[in-house]
């Protein structure tokens, strides 16, 4: 280390006029320096001229501090992060010391309070410069500012302010602390230089614009009333992170960068005078790079809400959303551009950031670094800037130039719409008129009119691609109609072109989803996630999620926070599927794990809202039992979820709340209020119809029952119907050892030994019942036809129970051991398979288990695996005729 120290200190004396005088300055400084003392002399430079006034002892240790920070930087005893930290947190401690200053001169007899200095940019990240500005913005509350006399609370902030702004930044004998720069406060041209803090944030709920959107994502209380500073920051937090992205901001943070392009043009090409902060490919871009994906997806995820930028990388990498070698490559550029920027600063203590453009200068700057030439800086420095351009140029692209505007013409209009293949136009006009005049409430303001002008060429292009565009065009009138304000959906449109095209596709094809759009137009908002086409997490990854994404702790908004994690989630499922993402059987895997999350954290709640007046019942809970395709692992979009409630203990108990009931009271009404907390529509739109009629006596029986009462029925009283059913059945809610105790009584149930000709002839009569009242909508309701797949469970589950062997909720699992086991045809796994991917698509697309539209079976064909719409019908066929010949097997049988 001392040789490190001895070499920063002959660098420092020949290459930094700045350091060379406080080198000479402060001997005892240099000598605990150079003796590896780096803390101690941290906090010797902090501590300096304490019996001095104030304006002197913040002059005195900033010279201090920026010479033990500049040999602590030459030597590499500290990193980057180490440099910008230090010098951030002595710039809280002057800012502190300087307000209280100016507090004690006006009010002696009182205590500081009532004002709160909010640090940004830099300094908020604690990533300041060695040379460099602080930008805070300064609130006040009226109510808690001390005063004087008849003064008022927005006088006395004004002193205050402008006396800690003074001591601060004036320049005397002994110099200046830091240059306090003011213009990052709401409307500078007009407001004070300090605000009510109600006045501010009412600003920023409704006047603010996206520069400052992305300002406040480095935003820190960092001196003054602490508690009145995080009040603040609190108040706006939903300005910043938004869950339905203003893309207005991410333009803005893109129009921000081309101006800043432009106006630097002199210093873009890399070499003597290239601007390390501003230039193309320098420190700014990467930060925008960073701030733009935190602003998209930060609203969504908490996670990524890091105010240090090297952080901010690190996390969004760690999320996926931006590629390992980007991180990489963005983290190491950060380092050394700002590394050499410091050394920039160090020679004369002046905030810049160009490169010299004489060669002796630049000369002078590389020796400060360690290096020989100026040359070798620069082949440094290349790779990094070069790299940070291509990158950030991926982000904002080049100036858009866009297809011409439609014509306002009508005539003109509809030759355009023509060129681009609409046929029948006049329709077209009609709505494009209808929207440009202003008659519609969602298009009313300029913002949502300028958007909408930018996306109608490339948005009628791809609908005049559609197989149906009128169709498509009338979908997407219902939508903007039912937006508060459409400006938000065109500006996600306008920012990711490739969406418009999917959203077409929605709206051609997918009634479920395009209504789901219309009522909840943000569910498109998730789309911009890089993960948004992956599928599902695990159950407790998801159940995580939900918890973590919710900070309530109001039962109502825990309701209204799940279904709009659940619509979103059951929304990006259904486009994985018209998108062809995913295979549509993990895409129903996919929606049961949703549901299985949903119910979990749901459960949980109405547990803890229940308790809160009825207490609990000892050594007893809730069970939850799923069946049907619920407890097969495997729904639809529209999958209802069949289950039963069950408890453990015993059913003679009673609770311990204010209001004590008795066990099978207590698990029925809690039951009920599960059942609502799933069902029930609220302002965020309805989650899962629930289905209890597989339950123990049906619709007759009690809502819930002991796990005694389940197991006496299962052996005494359960009809056929109700253990074919019981074959699909999961525990979804419930400690380990109660689902494991449930598990053995289903299993004691499955294993009776059966009369295999009255198990037929039972299955067979139900089969006919089903067929009798409720028959297929046609030929293509895979479900409920001949050779669907209601007779291929009929049939797994038949085989199941004669022979006591192949048991699991997944049919697919079942028919694969009751396969290899040689009891069922071989090909009925594959005939499974088909159908239960065309069940699942047939969903989204014709959810009356109709014939798709002719202009929708493309895409149901190729969603299904199969090139076209007549191989799909041809390969249904094939697996009806499957499952049918097994089926008429056992009836057959049955007649026996």
């Amino acid at each position: 280390m001392k040789a490190e120290t001895s070499d920063a200190l002959e660098r420092a004396r020949a290459c930094s006029p700045f350091l060379a005088r406080l080198i000479a300055s402060h001997p005892d400084l240099v000598a605990l320096v150079s003796a590896g003392a780096l803390d101690e002399a941290w906090q010797a430079a902090r501590s300096l001229a304490s019996d001095e006034p104030v304006d002197r002892r913040l002059r005195s240790r900033r010279g201090a501090v920026a010479l033990v920070a500049a040999l602590a930087d030459l030597s590499g005893a500290w990193d980057l992060d180490a440099v910008t930290r230090h010098l951030s947190d002595f710039a809280d401690e002057a800012i502190g010391d300087a307000l209280a200053a100016a507090f004690a001169e006006r009010y002696p007899d009182d205590e500081a309070r009532g004002i709160a200095v909010i640090a940004l940019g830099k300094h908020g990240s604690r990533e300041l410069n060695y040379s460099s500005d602080i930008d805070p913005i300064l609130v006040f509350d009226p109510r808690t500012i001390p005063t004087r006399g008849r003064e008022e609370p927005q006088e006395a902030a004004l002193r205050l302010a402008r006396r800690l702004v003074a001591l601060l930044s004036e320049r005397t004998g002994d110099g200046y602390v830091f240059r306090v720069d003011l213009r990052l406060r709401p409307s500078p041209e007009v407001s004070p230089i300090i605000l009510p803090v109600d006045a501010a944030i009412s600003y920023y709920e409704s006047a603010a614009i996206g520069w400052e959107q992305a300002a406040f994502i480095r935003a820190r209380a960092a001196a003054g009333d602490l508690a009145l500073g995080r009040n603040f920051l609190s108040a706006i937090r939903p300005f910043v992170w938004r869950r339905s992205l203003d893309f207005g901001a991410i333009r803005a943070i893109s129009d921000v960068s081309r101006r800043i392009r432009a106006h630097y043009a002199s210093g873009q090409r890399f070499g003597p005078g290239f601007d390390l902060k501003r230039g193309r490919g320098g420190i700014r871009e990467v930060e925008f790079f960073a701030q733009a994906h935190q602003l998209i997806h930060g609203g969504r995820n908490p996670a990524l809400r890091q105010p240090a930028t090297r952080a901010a990388l690190r996390a969004l990498g760690d999320a996926g959303l931006i590629p390992p070698d980007a991180v990489a490559h963005l983290d190491a550029a950060y380092v050394a551009l700002r590394t050499i920027e410091h050394r920039l600063q160090m020679v004369d203590d002046r905030q810049t950031h160009s490169l010299p453009d004489s060669a002796g200068a630049l000369r002078n700057v590389a020796r400060l670094a360690g290096l020989e030439e100026g040359q070798e800086l620069l082949d440094a420095l290349a790779p990094h800037v070069e790299t940070t351009g291509l990158i950030f140029d991926g982000l904002v692209g080049e100036e858009p130039e866009g297809d011409a505007a439609l014509p306002g013409d009508e005539r003109a209009l509809a030759e355009r719409l023509r060129d681009m293949g609409i046929e029948d136009t006049d329709p077209f006009v009609q709505r494009i008129a209808r929207w440009r005049d202003g008659s519609l409430r969602p298009l009313r303001s300029t913002a949502a009119r300028e958007a909408l002008e930018e996306l109608l060429p490339g948005l009628m292009r791809e609908i005049a691609h559609a197989p149906a565009p009128l169709n498509a065009l009338n979908k997407l009138d219902q939508v903007i109609s039912g937006l508060p304000s459409a400006v938000n959906l065109l500006r996600l449109l306008v920012a990711r072109p490739g969406l418009a095209e999917l959203l077409v596709l929605i709206l051609s094809h997918t009634p479920a989803l395009a209504d789901a759009l219309g009522r909840q137009p943000a569910l498109f908002d998730g789309l911009i996630d890089a993960s948004a086409l992956d599928l599902p997490p695990d159950v407790p990854a998801l159940v995580a999620d939900m918890r973590a994404r919710d900070t309530s702790e109001d039962f109502q908004q825990r309701l209204d926070h799940v279904r709009h994690v659940v619509s979103e989630r059951r929304f990006a499922l259904g486009v994985q599927i018209i998108s062809r993402e995913v295979d549509p059987l993990e895409v129903g895997r996919g929606y049961a794990r949703v549901a299985e999350a949903a119910v979990d954290v749901l459960a949980d709640a109405a547990i803890a809202e229940f308790a809160q007046a009825h207490g609990h019942v000892a050594d007893s809970e809730l069970v939850i039992l799923a069946l049907g395709r619920f407890g097969g692992g495997l729904l639809t979009h529209a999958s209802d979820l069949d289950v039963v409630f069950l408890f453990t203990g015993d059913y003679r108990s009673e609770s311990g709340g204010r209001r004590p009931l008795g066990a099978t009271l207590y698990y029925n009404r809690l039951s009920q209020r599960v059942i609502n907390a799933l069902s029930v529509p609220t302002a965020a739109g309805a989650l899962y119809e629930v289905d209890t009629r597989l339950r123990p006596s049906g619709n007759q029986g009690p809502l819930a029952v002991s796990f005694e009462s389940f197991a006496r029925y299962q052996a005494e009283s359960a009809w056929t119907w109700e253990h074919l059913a019981l074959t699909r059945a999961r525990p979804v809610f419930g400690s380990a050892a109660a689902r494991a105790e449930l598990e053995r009584i289903i299993d004691e149930a499955l294993m009776r030994p059966r009369d295999p000709a009255a198990l037929r002839r039972d299955a067979v009569k139900m089969r006919g019942d089903i067929a009798q009242h409720k028959p297929p909508a046609g030929p293509l309701d895979v479900k409920l036809v001949q050779g669907g797949l209601v007779d291929l469970e009929f049939l797994i589950h038949v085989t199941q129970l004669t022979h006591r062997t192949g048991f699991s909720p997944s049919l697919n699992i079942a028919l694969k051991k009751l396969t290899g086991a040689g009891l069922l045809d071989a090909r009925l796994v594959g005939a499974a398979d088909l159908l239960t991917r065309y069940l699942v698509v047939s969903r989204l697309v014709t959810p009356s288990s109709t014939e798709p539209a002719a202009e929708s079976r493309w895409l149901v064909a190729r969603a299904c695996g199969v090139d076209d719409w007549a191989g799909l019908l041809a390969r249904i066929e094939e697996a009806r005729q499957v499952i049918g010949t097994s089926w008429n097997r056992l009836v057959e049988d049955s007649a026996a």
